[in-house]
């Protein structure tokens, strides 16, 4: 590793893909795997320093959740070239993380907060499977022409207050969605929803809430009044976090 030390300090975008079924989420916590974790012991490896070598995402998925393209970016002194760094990166992660791409970008960028746009998908596979008992919610009976309907009511700008996990100190529970579409292919069920921002636990409690009105244990019209008089801790099903996966971070820039 003499490549190493450049004294100059650059800044990284990566695309980071991984299986959530083995982390405890994006975000650090002591004496637990996490992906953030897995990828700043391997920058530490890599660059031999004793520091700690921060790595900042663009969403906090949580345990189980997967993603596809994950975005985070870091600050790191070497000379090693993108594809170098990125193949040292992945020789020290464990094998359900890997960086996709890596790029160098401007010392202004900020993985969360430049982000303008998120795509999530969640998956729903009907019947039972050993395949994907880690990556869908395995589910016997769903009305898939209810899901396409109801999931018509999150587009536009709605409070989400009533679809997230309650936080005193959140002030703003508004989102905008700009797509939100029901798909099926064979035994699996396919919900992609983009928007703007997303609460803590807001695409699981959308689905879980939406496949609940399939399945007629929630009325729709309760659902509709959740998203235009909004209330905290409602009692609302969530959706395993197995079937979620993050896809796709958009930036204007980048």
């Amino acid at each position: 590793m003499s490549k190493i030390n450049s004294n100059i300090l650059h800044r990284y975008k990566i695309i980071v893909q991984y299986d959530g079924s083995s982390f405890s989420g994006w975000q650090l916590q002591k004496n637990k795997k996490t992906v953030q974790g897995d990828i700043e012991n391997a920058l530490g490896i890599i660059s031999g320093s004793k520091d700690r070598i921060a790595v900042h995402g663009a969403g906090r998925t949580d345990s189980g959740v997967h993603a596809y393209g994950q975005v985070a970016h870091f600050d790191l002194d070497t000379n090693l070239t993108s594809v170098d760094l990125s193949n040292a990166i992945n020789s020290n992660t464990s094998k359900d993380c890997r960086i996709m791409s890596i790029e160098k970008v401007d010392s202004d960028f900020e993985s969360r907060f430049d982000a303008t746009k998120r795509r999530y998908r969640y998956q729903v596979y009907l019947g039972s499977s050993l395949l994907y008992r880690n990556q869908a919610w395995l589910i016997n009976d769903i009305e898939i022409k209810i899901l396409e309907e109801i999931s018509q009511m999150i587009i536009g700008e709605h409070d989400f207050l009533s679809f997230s996990k309650y936080r005193p100190a959140q002030k703003n529970t508004n989102s905008i969605i700009y797509e939100s579409v029901w798909k099926k292919k064979d035994k699996m069920l396919f919900y992609e929803i983009l928007g703007n921002r997303f609460l803590h636990h807001m695409v699981r409690y959308l689905v879980g809430t939406m496949v609940q009105v399939s399945r007629g244990l929630y009325p729709k019209e309760k659902f509709s009044s959740l998203l235009h008089q909004p209330k905290k801790n409602v009692q609302i099903h969530r959706a395993p976090a197995s079937g979620l996966i993050l896809l796709k971070v958009e930036y204007d820039k980048y």
